[in-house]
């Protein structure tokens, strides 16, 4: 059983920022994630924080006379408290002492959520990483077994360190050896993009806020089977499946975890291993769910996130990759419109009606498949863009050529002739093009020079 506290500042800065009864229901919905049953919700407005409590003390008897009389009672009495808000270690503490209740801030509840979730190696690296980090600035001065222990031996034994410092100095190694072994796992994942490059699919990240629905369509494009369910971060572990979009493109597209508003930087910063699939990424797309009441604020939040691990989208269009090839930081982008199967008719029929612009947004459905033919042709538009299409005839016995062909262009179509020769028709980046005409020369014919046109 659990409370859930909403603790809300009486001015916020932000003008698309959600109301706080939206702000309560995520946190009811985090909690809920974890299994915890709630029976109790509070709004709790804050003029200005209290340094010991965060919230004033006659919020914080109000909330524990409601705790005590559940308690008292023996009905529903919760175990747990959640403030939907970041508190420091004296606070939790007072709290705790307070309301005679374990209290989990925000972060350490996001947190719990992904130690249940990562299920890889990797998953559960990062989140031990996290929850150290966190749990570090914790060791305050709550049990009796904290005390000083004396050092070395006889009289002359002096003061030896507190149980704290022993704890802190233990988790100060073990999180030495967990960035030491997730180094490994950037490493591996170096590589495997290195190898990935050698066979040149252009990768297409989606990224979007908690429960936009983004599994569902990967799952909808690639038949994954990756787990798709109606709570809050179903999804840790990224996932990647090869795409043949409707011109010929193969791409790879990756399933990452979900952001959310006030992700702790804990998370931001030991999940950036993870993320580095989003930052070398060729498009990125963001997936939102338009049936939310607060899909604007969500998609600020979003781009807040993007922006802290050094990312800004906006560039849209065909061509649009070869665009932003000039600056690591503005990646091309599309904005896809999920879940148009729960607005009124009319509301999606007007977005359907807008796919059709090459630089706007995409509505679908991931569950009726409805929009998902037009956004398949703007990732293509989007990844081939700037390509220049070519024909290439080669001996059909010349094995090294066509492995070479492979790994620099897009084979669109291999046509074998009965001389013993193949006729392929290619797409290719200007820069690759070049070294076809540097290896082959009078063997290419130029098609047609942009996709579009196609």
């Amino acid at each position: 059983m659990a409370v859930v506290v909403h603790v809300e500042p009486k001015s916020r800065l932000d003008g698309l920022d959600r109301d706080a009864a939206a702000r309560l229901a995520e946190a009811v919905g985090l909690t809920a994630a974890i299994g915890l049953v709630v029976v109790g919700e509070y709004i709790v407005p804050l003029s200005r924080p209290t340094p010991a409590t965060l919230i004033g003390s006659g919020k914080v008897e109000e909330i524990g006379a409601d705790i005590h009389a559940r308690q008292e009672a023996d009905e529903d009495a919760p175990e747990v408290v959640i403030v939907n808000a970041a508190l420091s270690p004296v606070q939790q503490r007072n709290l705790e002492q307070a309301w005679k209740a374990k209290v989990l801030d925000r972060t350490a509840l996001i947190l719990e959520i992904f130690g249940e979730r990562a299920r890889t190696r990797e998953g559960r690296l990062q989140v031990e990483l996290a929850h150290l980090s966190y749990q570090r600035s914790r060791l305050v001065r709550t049990w009796t077994h904290l005390e000083r222990q004396r050092g070395g031996f006889g009289f002359l034994g002096g003061p030896g360190e507190t149980q704290i410092e022993t704890d802190r100095r233990l988790i100060g190694e073990r999180l030495a050896k967990i960035r030491r072994e997730i180094e490994g796992v950037k490493r591996t994942r170096h590589l495997q993009r290195r190898a990935r490059k050698r066979v040149p699919f252009p990768v297409i990240a989606l990224v979007g806020y908690t429960n936009a629905g983004k599994s569902t369509l990967f799952n909808k494009l690639t038949d994954a089977g990756v787990l798709a369910k109606d709570v809050l971060f179903a999804t840790l572990d990224p996932t990647m499946r090869g795409l043949k979009l409707p011109g010929g493109t193969r791409v790879i597209l990756s399933d990452t975890v979900g952001f959310i508003a006030d992700l702790p930087h804990e998370l931001v910063a030991a999940f950036r291993a993870t993320l580095e699939e989003v930052l070398e990424a060729d498009l990125i797309v963001h997936v939102r769910d338009c049936a939310h009441e607060e899909t604007e604020a969500q998609k600020v939040d979003v781009l807040k996130v993007l922006s802290e691990l050094g990312i800004e989208p906006g560039i849209t269009g065909p061509g649009a990759a070869a665009a932003a090839a000039g600056d690591d930081r503005i990646r091309p982008f599309v904005e896809v419109l999920n879940k148009i199967d729960l607005l009124e008719p009319e509301i999606r029929d007007g977005l359907i009606e807008r796919n059709e612009r090459p630089d706007g947004q995409v509505a679908v459905s991931a569950i009726t498949g409805e929009g998902l033919e037009q956004l398949l042709a703007r990732f293509e538009a989007e990844i081939s863009g700037a390509n220049i299409y070519f024909s290439l005839s080669l001996d059909a016995g010349d094995g090294e050529g066509l492995a070479w062909v492979y790994r620099h262009g897009q084979v669109i179509e291999k046509t074998y002739n009965d001389d013993a020769t193949v006729d392929l028709a290619l797409s290719a980046t200007p820069t690759e093009l070049e070294k076809f005409e540097h290896r082959f020369g009078e063997k290419m014919a130029r098609e047609r020079t942009v996709a579009a046109e196609s």
